[in-house]
This record gives C-alpha cells, sequence and structure tokens, in this order.
C-alpha cells in the first residue's frame, strides 16, 4: 500500500532527516579521457594528500614534484614511481615541456609566484585553496590566469565540484528548502597547528600558519572554502563581516587565535554564523542552510536535508527508507536508489566513497584532457578567498569590515 502524508508524518517526527546522495555514476572512479602528466609545487603534509587522490585517477601520471626541502623531495621522489625532482619551478618547467598540468599546493603566502611562472610557460594550473593571503596577490593571480588564454586555471575549493554538494544546491534553490532562513558553519578540530621541523626548513617555514604576517588565520585558511559555498548558493557574496577571536588552549607564545567567530551579513539582512577551533573536535565541520520548508546539513562527503512537517510533499517521499539521526527517527533519500540497489551500491553507505579533495582534482584534470569548464573559476576561488581574508581582519581588529559587491574590483 503506497503511504500517505499522514502515515509519513506520523512515524518521522518533528523533522525528517534525509541522506542526499548524487548519481550513482559518482561512486566509480574518474578516468582521464587521455593520459596527462602532471607536476606538482610543493609536497607538504597537504601535497601529500593531494598525490593520494591524483593516484586514483586513471590516467593521471605524477611526473615531476617541485619542493624546497631536499629531505622531503627525496622522499617523495622515491615513494612516486617514475616522477623526477626539481628545487625551483623555473627548472622544473624548462626540462620537462611534456608536464601540462600544474598543482600548486604551496603555503598560502607562496602561491603567487608559482601560478604565474606556470601560467607563463603555457601549462594548465590548479591553485589550493585559498588562493592567496592577501587581496593583491588574489587579483594579481586572477589577472595572470586571464592573460593565459586557453589554458585551464582553476581554484582548488571542493565544494563546487562535489557532486553531494551540487546536488544540495538544487534542493536549497528550489521551493524544496525555498526562502533561506539563516546559514551557519563551523570548523572544530583539536589540533595545534604547529608543526615539527624537517631537516633543512625552519622553523617559521614550517609554521607559517602561526606568523601573523603571512598567516590568513583560521577565517582565511579554512573559513573561505565555507564561505565559498555560501556564495554558491545564493549567488553573491555578503555585504559585511563582523568576528572576534581569542586563544583558548594553545598557550604557547603563539598570536593568531585558536577559536573564532565570524558573522556575515548579506545586503538581504540574511547571517551565516561560522565559528572555528583548535580547541575542540566537537561536531566536525559542517554548514547548515535552513529555509522554511527544509534545512541542509553538509559535512562534505555526507548531507542531509531536515524537511519540515508543514512543507509540501513532492512525491519522492515514497521511495525513502528510514534512519536515526540523534533523536529524531528520520529517512533516507537517495538519488536513483532503484539503480544503486541493482548495482549493490546502497550496503556501501550512503556517504561519498572519496574525500572531498578528491573531487576538484577530478575536475581539473576532466578540464584538461575533455575542455569542460572547472566547476571553480579563478574569480570565484579568489572571491571567496577575499571574504575569507576580510573575516581574518575583523576578528582580529574586533571591527565590522564592509564586503565591496565585487571584491576583485574593490581599490
Amino acid at each position: 500500500m503506497t503511504p500517505t502524508r499522514r502515515d509519513f508524518l506520523h512515524t518521522t517526527g518533528a523533522l525528517a532527516a534525509m541522506a542526499i546522495l548524487p548519481d550513482p555514476a559518482w561512486f566509480r572512479p574518474y578516468r582521464a579521457s587521455a593520459p596527462v602528466k602532471v607536476g606538482l609545487v610543493g609536497i607538504g603534509r597537504h601535497g601529500r594528500a593531494i598525490t593520494a587522490e591524483l593516484q586514483k585517477i586513471e590516467g593521471v601520471e605524477i611526473a615531476a614534484i617541485c619542493e624546497i626541502v631536499p629531505d622531503r623531495l627525496r622522499v617523495n621522489v622515491e615513494r612516486i614511481a617514475g616522477s623526477e625532482g626539481f628545487a625551483d619551478l623555473a627548472t622544473m618547467l624548462a626540462r620537462r615541456p611534456d608536464v601540462e598540468a600544474i598543482i600548486v599546493a604551496t603555503p598560502t603566502h607562496q602561491h603567487r609566484e608559482p601560478v604565474e611562472l606556470a601560467l607563463r610557460a603555457g601549462r594548465h594550473v590548479y591553485v589550493e585553496a585559498p588562493v592567496a593571503h592577501t587581496p593583491d596577490d588574489c587579483r594579481a593571480i586572477v589577472a595572470a590566469g586571464a592573460a593565459a588564454g586557453d589554458r585551464v586555471v582553476m581554484a582548488g575549493f571542493p565544494a563546487r565540484s562535489n557532486p553531494l554538494y551540487q546536488r544540495a544546491r538544487t534542493l536549497f534553490r528550489t521551493d524544496s528548502v525555498r526562502d533561506p532562513v539563516a546559514l551557519t558553519g563551523q570548523y572544530h578540530r583539536k589540533t595545534s597547528w604547529r608543526f615539527p621541523v624537517a631537516a633543512g626548513s625552519t622553523d617559521r617555514a614550517a609554521n607559517w600558519r602561526l606568523d601573523p604576517e603571512v598567516s590568513p588565520g583560521l577565517a582565511g585558511e579554512i573559513g573561505a572554502l565555507q564561505f565559498d559555498v555560501a556564495h554558491w548558493y545564493r549567488g553573491r557574496t555578503p555585504a559585511s563581516v563582523a568576528g572576534r577571536g581569542a586563544i583558548r588552549l594553545h598557550k604557547d607564545g603563539r598570536t593568531v587565535a585558536d577559536t573564532v567567530l565570524a558573522t556575515l551579513t548579506w545586503d538581504d539582512d540574511i547571517t551565516m554564523a561560522w565559528d572555528a577551533t583548535l580547541a575542540s573536535s566537537f561536531g566536525g565541520q559542517f554548514e547548515v542552510f535552513s529555509g522554511i520548508n527544509a534545512a541542509l546539513k553538509l559535512a562534505w562527503t555526507h548531507g542531509w536535508m531536515f524537511k519540515e512537517t508543514d512543507a509540501p510533499t513532492q512525491g519522492w517521499e515514497v521511495y525513502a527508507h528510514r534512519q536515526q539521526f540523534h533523536t529524531e527517527e528520520g529517512i533516507t533519500l537517495v538519488a536513483d536508489a532503484t539503480k544503486l540497489a541493482a548495482q549493490g551500491l546502497l550496503k556501501e553507505g550512503i556517504g561519498l566513497p572519496y574525500p572531498a579533495i578528491y573531487y576538484p582534482l577530478a575536475d581539473f584534470i576532466r578540464a584538461v584532457t575533455e575542455g569542460t569548464p572547472p566547476a571553480t573559476t579563478l574569480e570565484d576561488g579568489a572571491r571567496s578567498t577575499i571574504v575569507g581574508l576580510l573575516a581574518n581582519r575583523a576578528i582580529t581588529t574586533g571591527q565590522t569590515i564592509p564586503i565591496p559587491a565585487d571584491p576583485l574590483t574593490a581599490a
């Protein structure tokens, strides 16, 4: 018997929690349509995470690595079969014209020079998020990309390439969620942001995130990626940002706050309250976008829609199965559930099969080999970066900072 709306409301309580899944095709790894040789600039912790995801993409060869720390370069060249190591990018570009795509994964304040060098050499470029540590560097990188002709230039913001976030955005922009009420987000991870110094490096180089002269702070380094989700979903950047910060746990002489709060306000008075801390792991990282019909909770590899009981039904409820979410009994909504069940994929869980950074890398390789536009343009990435930097300024000064209608064109 087909469930009625009354049955649905009776069995799900106040809210229905529905897990969001993309098309079943995203359960399979991406295969490049043509072989492509990639060069990686910077192979610290994040650079190594990038190599792990690139090695999952069939057709990609990590052919060259540029790294200024000798021991780190040697170890990773030995680890990645077929790769060649270089101490500077200019030499790598001159000696390896066959490397057509460059991924810049240096510390944030060192992005500009390698991006400009690689673009002048006619290579496709992927620059990790955030784009840079100052608005001026963001604008200079955008200008270099604009002068690069038909080269693919992409900012590595993960949400816009994430199939789960793409699907959730469709829901956000329809009556499924309807009029936005409020946006929130958080990044909670109990860690110090202080790392041991590798041989051949210095404490200042290893711990640049704690150096106020170059660090974008939590809002610039992490918040920019989450603010980008809100910019993408809403179609515009906020009009102002206020903030505050403190050192709650890591009282080791640092001056960069380990706990912060930022409030972004749009011109229609919708706000996004975002907090981050290195002193607690509770809740992890997520964004919540609340509307009058439903709320979306997005956690990078997992997502849920909480439907209000007075929201109109849209037909898909009858295909859902129940899921416990905290004290609420909800339902799990899966796109193309019949196809997934036939392939035996429903038993693999309700989240994405790869880490969030896999998807923008696959998107970049697709753009290079197939000519498709990248999901995150350099301009959009730079705008979100600048908003993150302005949020960091609000946090460090205690002032409310106005945000230009287009952060890229501001003086």
